[in-house]
């Protein structure tokens, strides 16, 4: 089995190049799926970040409120590094998990697991191979605006809060372009995955 560690900065095209991946065969983890369900209503990550952030970041069904939790992180480097204090080791142990699951039913697994932090978190030293899906700045802005409804400045905040890009290029073995057009991209995902079952 073979685990690939798939990055990329904010709205520069992972999400695509994870489904990509999937349609290809291989199993994908989403490192936000397992974020979202380790700060589940009563789980204890759930209640440390209402300890640390207050009520204000819940919803009227006590579930968290990302948005309004964005809106304080991402202003905060101090409270993200706590943030993500809270759910990394979480979403780790949970990902080994699966990961162990996987190998369980099918050793010869292609296995990509998305996630946004990879360098920054250390999870690199965990994969056999690394990918960054990478974009222009006002591509990923536009995105950002589009997808989130950010304002410019909110979106250059939420993308400088993350390790740039032209530093994660240099750290990983494969980069993808997510401007490309979307043939031309699958073409590249089918060609990656080919070569990773043959490892």
């Amino acid at each position: 089995m073979i685990v690939i560690g798939l990055t990329g900065g904010v709205a520069t095209g992972k999400s695509t190049v994870a489904k990509l991946f999937k349609q290809c065969g291989a199993i994908v983890i989403d490192a936000d799926a397992l974020a979202r369900d380790v700060v589940q209503p009563g789980k204890p990550a759930w209640r440390e970040s209402v300890r640390y952030f207050g009520a204000d970041i819940l919803h009227p069904d006590k579930t968290i409120d990302r948005q309004a939790l964005g809106q304080i992180v991402f202003q905060n480097r101090t409270k993200l590094r706590q943030l993500e204090r809270i759910i990394h080791p979480r979403v780790a142990r949970e990902q080994q998990r699966l990961t162990r699951q996987v190998a369980k039913n099918d050793p010869k697994a292609v296995v990509v697991y998305d996630v946004p932090l990879l360098f920054e978190a250390g999870i690199d030293k965990r994969v056999d191979k690394t990918i960054i899906v990478t974009a222009d700045q006002e591509t990923q802005i536009a995105r950002l605006k589009k997808r989130n409804g950010l304002t410019r400045a909110e979106a250059l905040r939420r993308i400088k809060s993350q390790m740039p890009l032209a530093k994660k290029r240099r750290l990983a073995d494969y980069v993808l372009d997510g401007t490309r057009a979307p043939r031309s991209l699958a073409k590249s995902v089918r060609q990656l995955y080919t070569s990773f079952r043959s490892l």
